[in-house]
């Protein structure tokens, strides 16, 4: 039976990710590193308990390349792979789950999802499903659940998009402040149910910056906050907008929805994730940005407080290292600290994909 918070890997496909948890010790050097380099590993999944008191963790096993057999010898000298499912359930109250690449990928449910849930649920578990995709408000989500036919209330969703607008409500954000939008139409929708002023978004995706002698861009005075996310309308204008914002009003907010490198907008191929967006804002003030969506402390410590879940009772099941591990080990947020030697994100245990658990289980029994 696992006593603390576990970190569990599991992969979606044919290739493999580590999650992490929170609270992590000191483990072994080249782990890092291969987070760091390798943060998908051709998309497996992970499952990341947190731990108070010893520093394991999941990791599924990479069967494509040289570089991912490499980082599955690695791996496994320190994960053993999943073999009683029922252990790892029965020693946590919550799952939490990322979505793209762990419940679907593009518009695709993936296999064996939605009987591994409903078995989660019979044995008294609450589901929380988390993504740091800004693209849609949690409404929207919650259609696209119903469109897969997975029974998921709103109030169960945490989409980084309204991580955004529930850390400005925490921090009361003046009401007379506006908040600058380089993201789409989810982050808009959070905001306005958050009741906060926002300008840009898509709108300006067809704006353009003539450069010719002596022009000048203006820039509203009244924003306090520039949030950034996904955005397939990023282009010159929003980023010296948002530049400006940042620069030249006093005490203006720098705020992104995750740093994702890339992303899963099809199931055919990875694309830029948000962190190129936010990169490129990040080059042109030298401001870090704040990030809310995981692995930042803020969504763990929300969702914490917002279901009154014990921290030690959480697994996170996801897909890479450099978010949904990190966002179970809850902490660690910058580059650095991933990269830094002392630093580990290794799973408790590996599997091949989620409705492992279901066989697994029946295998225990």
């Amino acid at each position: 039976m696992l006593s603390s918070r576990t970190v569990v890997a599991v992969a979606s496909s044919s290739s493999f990710l580590p999650l992490s948890h929170p609270a992590a010790a000191s483990t072994s050097s080249s782990a890092s590193a291969a987070a760091a380099s390798y943060p998908f590993l051709n998309r497996r999944l992970a499952f990341s308990q947190c731990h108070t008191n010893r520093d394991r963790s999941i990791i599924p096993k990479p069967q494509r390349s040289r570089v991912m057999e490499g980082f599955k010898t690695r791996a496994a000298a320190a994960a053993p792979q999943l073999e009683d499912a029922d252990a790892l359930i029965d020693s946590v109250e919550t799952f939490i789950f990322d979505c793209d690449g762990v419940i679907w990928k593009g518009d695709k449910l993936i296999d064996g999802v939605p009987e591994t849930l409903d078995m989660l649920r019979s044995r008294g578990k609450r589901l929380v499903f988390v993504t740091n995709n800004s693209t849609k408000s949690r409404k929207q989500y919650g259609k696209k659940f119903e469109t897969l036919g997975l029974n998921v209330n709103e109030e169960e969703i945490f989409a980084s998009s309204f991580a955004a607008a529930a850390y400005l409500k925490s921090i009361d954000f003046p009401k007379d402040k506006k908040v600058y939008v380089i993201g789409e139409e989810g982050i808009l929708k959070e905001l306005d149910i958050a009741g906060i002023q926002y300008l840009g978004g898509p709108e300006d995706g067809d704006k353009k910056i003539e450069l010719k002698p002596g022009y000048f861009l203006e820039h509203d005075k009244d924003v306090g906050a520039v949030v950034v996310g996904f955005d397939r309308y990023f282009n010159y204008y929003k980023v010296q907008y948002g530049t400006l914002c940042i620069r030249e009003n006093p005490g203006c907010l720098f705020i992104a929805t995750n740093r994702d490198a890339v992303t899963h907008l099809t199931d055919a191929q990875e694309w830029a994730g948000g962190g190129s967006m936010v990169g490129a804002v990040l080059g042109s003030t030298k401001q870090e940005p704040l990030v809310v969506g995981k692995p930042s402390t803020f969504m763990m410590d929300y969702l914490a407080k917002e279901f009154g879940i014990t921290k030690s009772q959480i697994c996170m099941v996801g897909d890479r290292l450099d978010t949904d591990i990190l966002f179970g080990q809850n902490g660690v947020t910058s580059l650095s600290t991933l990269q830094s030697p002392t630093n580990s994100i290794q799973p408790d245990f590996y599997t091949n994909k989620l409705s492992d658990f279901l066989s697994l289980k029946a295998a225990a029994v």
